[in-house]
C-alpha cells in the first residue's frame, strides 16, 4: 500500500480535534473539513489550547509547540481537500445514515490507494465500507475521549478489510505513539460493549434510586480502582453518544440486556446531555 503522507479528517467536534492535533503532534499535514464555520473556529482554538496546555506540562515553549502544530494544519469545509489524503478519518456524529453519506462523499474525492477509517464507536464497518467503492480500504479506527491522552485505538477489519489496509492503520497508530488492539466487527466492538452496559446499569441504579449519583459514582471509584465513576464517564462521553451506542447494541444484538434506560432517554430529550452542555448528571460550568 503507498506512503499515507498527509492525512484528512472528518468532523470538526471534540472527537476530531483530538484526532486532528494528534497526527499533527506526530508529524502529519492534516486537513480539517467540516460543514459548519463556528465548528472549524472551535477545533482551532480547542487546538491550540490543549497543545499549550501539554507543552507546558512536557515543560517545552507553548508558543513553539502551538506554533508547529498548527503550521501542519488546515481548516475548511469543502471535502475536495482529501485529493491528496493518504488517510481520511471520519469523526461525525454517530448516525449510520450520515456516516453512510459521509464516506460517499470520501470516497469520490480520495485517492484509489487512500484507506478510509471511521471513528465509529459501535457502528458496522462492513456497513459502513458498503457505502464506498473501496472496502477493503475501510477500517474502523476508534480513539478514546480525550484522544491526545488516551494511548488506546480500536482498529476494527470489517468483512472484506485487506490485511493491507488494516496493517497500514495499525502502522499509523503506533506512529501516534499509541496502542493499537484489532477486533473484529461486532456491534460495539470491544470497548463499548463492556462499557455501555455498565454506565447503562449505573443510570438503572440512579433511575431506581439505588442510591444517589455521588454514591454510585465513588462506589465504582473506590471500590473498583476505575478513575471516574460511570455517570460522569457519561457526562464526558455525552449521553446523547451513550444513548445511541446503546440503541446499536440493542437492535444489532438484539438482547434486551443492552435496553437504554428511560432515564437516559429522558435527559438526552431535555438536552442535559452532559459536559458538553453544561450538565448531565452532574452540573458543570462553560
Amino acid at each position: 500500500m503507498a506512503e499515507i503522507g498527509k492525512v484528512g479528517v472528518l468532523g470538526a467536534g471534540t472527537m476530531g480535534n483530538g484526532i486532528a492535533q494528534v497526527f499533527a503532534q506526530a508529524g502529519r499535514t492534516v486537513a480539517v473539513v467540516d460543514s459548519f464555520p463556528g465548528a472549524l473556529d472551535r477545533a482551532r482554538a480547542s487546538i491550540e489550547k490543549s497543545v499549550r496546555k501539554m507543552a507546558e506540562k512536557a515543560g517545552k515553549s507553548p508558543d513553539d509547540e502551538s506554533k508547529a502544530v498548527l503550521g501542519r494544519l488546515s481548516f475548511g469545509p469543502d471535502a475536495a481537500v482529501f485529493e491528496g489524503c493518504g488517510l481520511v478519518v471520519e469523526a461525525i456524529v454517530e448516525d449510520p445514515a450520515a456516516k453512510a453519506e459521509a464516506f460517499r462523499r470520501i470516497d469520490a474525492v480520495a485517492p484509489p490507494h487512500a484507506v478510509l477509517a471511521s471513528n465509529t464507536s459501535s457502528i458496522s464497518i462492513t456497513r459502513i465500507a458498503a457505502a464506498t467503492k473501496r472496502p477493503g480500504q475501510v477500517v474502523g479506527m476508534h480513539f478514546m475521549n480525550p484522544v491526545p491522552l488516551m494511548r488506546l485505538v480500536e482498529v476494527i477489519r470489517g468483512q472484506l478489510t485487506t490485511d493491507a489496509a488494516t496493517a497500514a492503520v495499525v502502522a499509523e497508530v503506533k506512529a501516534l505513539g499509541k496502542v493499537p488492539v484489532e477486533a473484529n466487527d461486532f456491534p460495539g466492538f470491544v470497548s463499548n460493549r463492556i462499557l455501555m452496559p455498565m454506565i447503562n446499569e449505573a443510570v438503572f441504579c440512579l433511575h431506581e434510586g439505588v442510591a444517589t449519583r455521588e454514591a454510585i459514582d465513588e462506589v465504582m471509584r473506590l471500590g473498583m480502582n476505575h478513575p471516574m465513576g460511570p455517570l460522569a464517564l457519561a457526562d464526558l462521553v455525552g449521553l446523547d453518544v451513550c444513548l445511541a451506542i446503546l440503541e446499536v447494541l440493542h437492535r444489532d444484538l438484539g438482547d434486551d440486556k443492552y435496553r437504554p434506560c428511560p432515564l437516559l432517554r429522558r435527559m438526552v430529550a431535555a438536552g442535559l446531555l452532559g459536559r458538553k452542555s453544561g450538565r448531565g448528571f452532574f452540573e458543570y460550568s462553560k
